[in-house]
C-alpha cells in the first residue's frame, strides 16, 4: 500500500459559471475560496446569451446580442478584479451560446475536476430544468450547485 501524497488531493482545475445573478455570484465567491484552499487552477466562464425570441423581432437580436455582450464583459471585469484582489491564478473565458453546451464543452476541453454554478431562482426551470440540474444530470464531473 502507497503512502499519503502531500498536494495531489482534492480538485486540480475548478470553472465555475458566472452570469451576474446573486447565486451565480456566491457560487464564484464559493469557489474562489475552494481554489485558494486547494491551490486549483479556476476558470471563471461567462456566458453570453440572447432569446431565441429575439430573432422574431427585426434588429431586436443585434441590440440583445450587444446587451449580453456587454453585460459578460462587465461581469468578467469584476471577476478579475475578484482574482486579483485574493492573488488567485486563474483564467477569465468569456464566451457566447447556450450556457450548458459552452460549460459542457469547456470542462471537457480543460478536463476540469469540478463544475461550479449558483442555484436557478426561475420558477420555470421546475419546468424545463435548469443548468445545474442538467449539469448533474450529465455525470461527467462533480457539480457543486450554490445556493
Amino acid at each position: 500500500m502507497t503512502g499519503f501524497e502531500l498536494g495531489t488531493d482534492g480538485p486540480g482545475t475548478i470553472l465555475v459559471g458566472v452570469d451576474g445573478s446573486i447565486t451565480s455570484l456566491r457560487a464564484g465567491a464559493y469557489a474562489a475560496g475552494l481554489a485558494r484552499r486547494q491551490h486549483a487552477h479556476l476558470l471563471v466562464v461567462t456566458v453570453a446569451t440572447t432569446s431565441s425570441l429575439a430573432a422574431m423581432a427585426p434588429g431586436a437580436l443585434a441590440v440583445l446580442s450587444d446587451t449580453a455582450e456587454q453585460l459578460a464583459a462587465e461581469v468578467q471585469d469584476e471577476a478579475k478584479r475578484y482574482l486579483e484582489d485574493l492573488a488567485l491564478t486563474g483564467e477569465l473565458i468569456r464566451v457566447q451560446g447556450d450556457p450548458y453546451a459552452e460549460i459542457v464543452r469547456l470542462a471537457d476541453e480543460r478536463r476540469v475536476d469540478l463544475v461550479v454554478v449558483g442555484a436557478s431562482t426561475s420558477a420555470g426551470h421546475r419546468i424545463v430544468g435548469s443548468l445545474a440540474g442538467r449539469l448533474v444530470r450529465a455525470g461527467k464531473w462533480p457539480v457543486t450547485v450554490v445556493p
